[in-house]
């Protein structure tokens, strides 16, 4: 008995959520539903005719030209022409007497060179070495060959002796005239010099050893 009041109880409820559901559904599809828009057709033509462009032609009409003239050249001025000379250049003033070509006796003649000391040429300015706080100096005393290249170079005394080092590689790079004795170049030795070293500060002053 309770299933069947049940199953009475169910029908008419089941049935009426059915019917609104179906009306529902059919509200809301004639809500959104629009017709859409006839879309035009368009034609077009492949390989269409091209109708040929008439280029229009212009007539030029060319003027007569005119026959020009060509004007006579100008007439000739006839020059003077300068007189030969009549007297010979040995008579006139100034000219060049004529005297004989001094002779040479090759074993007599002897192209002598004078004696010089060693001159120097090149000299290289040394390089500031790094660890230096102030300026110094260095006597340096070398010999030089018959070449002219300096060696046994010795920096015997530096204000400092961070500048022995730069006063060697500096002096070693300069260059000399050879001694001339007995017009043969030969060594020089006990060659002596003095080599500066200048520092300066942030505002460009020497800063004194």
């Amino acid at each position: 008995m309770k299933s069947l009041s049940r199953w009475f109880t169910g029908i008419p409820l089941a049935a009426f959520v059915t019917f609104a559901l179906f009306v529902m559904m059919n509200v809301l599809i004639k809500a959104d539903f629009k017709p859409e828009e006839k879309i035009e057709t368009a034609n077009f033509d492949i390989n269409p005719e091209v109708e040929d462009i008439k280029v229009a032609e212009r007539e030029t009409v060319i003027a007569k030209v005119r026959q020009v003239v060509t004007p006579p050249p100008p007439p000739m001025i006839e020059r003077q022409q300068a007189a030969q000379p009549t007297v010979a250049i040995a008579s006139l003033e100034g000219a060049i007497p004529a005297f004989e070509a001094p002779k040479l006796d090759k074993k007599s003649f002897k192209i002598a060179v004078s004696d010089r000391d060693a001159q120097p040429l090149v000299r290289i300015p040394p390089i500031m070495p790094p660890r230096a706080d102030k300026s110094g100096h260095c006597l340096v005393r070398f010999d030089v060959d018959p070449g002219g290249q300096p060696f046994n170079v010795d920096a015997y005394s530096c204000s400092q002796s961070v500048f022995k080092r730069a006063t060697v590689k500096s002096v070693e790079r300069w260059k000399y005239q050879p001694k001339i004795v007995d017009g043969l170049a030969t060594s020089r030795k006990g060659v002596e010099s003095k080599i500066t070293f200048k520092l300066a500060d942030e505002n460009g002053r020497i800063i004194p050893e």
